[in-house]
């Protein structure tokens, strides 16, 4: 008669079974963030190809473009022809930053619709990721509801195609279908400008965020040349010290030091 192999020891034999104390291995296509320490701490080791990316934040174009910019370039070094549709974007993004940053700004449409549109947004996300020509799609929908999400990560996942969606921290509280879901805050510090707290993944909770530097490369030497230059600017306007007494009776002479103390002497006899 046979035994029954153990559980523990059957289930990693199987590749399709994921323990959830374990990070979720790549299940759907996926590319780097181009952040090392973002990439570590998700399944797959970047962005998820064929999947909702839900990212939180509490105001829209602050933070959103350093976080997904340098996939969506890697994207057009993979794609050439292929497009970045952006659905209700609240601003215009900078087109000389996101060209400094390897972008390619013709290949990019940008959809818009009446303010309060939700359905219209709706609509064009989902036939933005039914399109052929379209690699990825970055959609600003405050408004959308798990069920809305639900369909958009169904079609993504369809279409193989990344997707990001941007709402407000307030939708932390509601179920989502997202597989990932982000949540930003800037940060101000010389080492990084942005936080990021991974809300749902496929694996264990994170214990701490991860602290991201988003800035380009130029800017974050401009920074630091300029923090350089304020901090000499600092010490050269410091007042200087007079030595204290310890400090004399430690660096003069002996000599010196007794003719000192012989002067305060006799000042104190007087």
């Amino acid at each position: 008669m046979l035994s029954p192999i153990p559980v523990d020891r059957a289930l990693p034999e199987l590749a399709h079974v994921w323990r959830a104390g374990e990070l979720g291995s790549a299940s759907l296509p996926s590319i780097g963030t181009g952040y090392a320490a973002l990439d570590a701490v998700l399944p797959g080791g970047g962005w998820p190809q064929g999947a909702l990316i839900e990212v939180l934040q509490p105001q829209a174009g602050m933070q959103e473009w350093g976080l997904a910019l340098p996939a969506l370039a890697a994207v057009q070094a993979q794609n050439s022809q292929g497009l970045s549709v952006l659905v209700g974007l609240p601003y215009l993004p900078f087109g000389p930053a996101l060209g400094a940053r390897q972008f390619n700004m013709q290949r990019l449409l940008c959809v818009k619709a009446r303010q309060g549109d939700a359905p219209s947004l709706l609509w064009a996300t989902r036939e933005a990721l039914q399109c052929a020509d379209v690699a990825a799609v970055l959609s600003w929908l405050p408004d959308a509801r798990s069920a809305h999400l639900r369909r958009l990560q169904m079609a993504a996942h369809a279409h193989h195609k990344l997707l990001f969606v941007f709402r407000t921290p307030r939708a932390q509280q509601e179920s989502s279908p997202a597989p990932l879901r982000l949540l930003l805050e800037g940060v101000t510090s010389e080492a990084a400008n942005l936080r990021v707290h991974v809300l749902k993944r496929r694996g264990p909770p994170l214990a701490a965020p991860v602290l991201l530097d988003t800035r380009p490369a130029r800017l974050a030497a401009l920074l630091a040349a300029s923090r350089e230059r304020a901090r000499r600017q600092r010490e050269e306007a410091a007042p200087r010290r007079l030595p204290s007494f310890a400090s004399l009776l430690a660096t003069s002479p002996q000599s010196s030091v007794h003719a000192l103390l012989d002067r305060i002497a006799h000042l104190d006899h007087h």
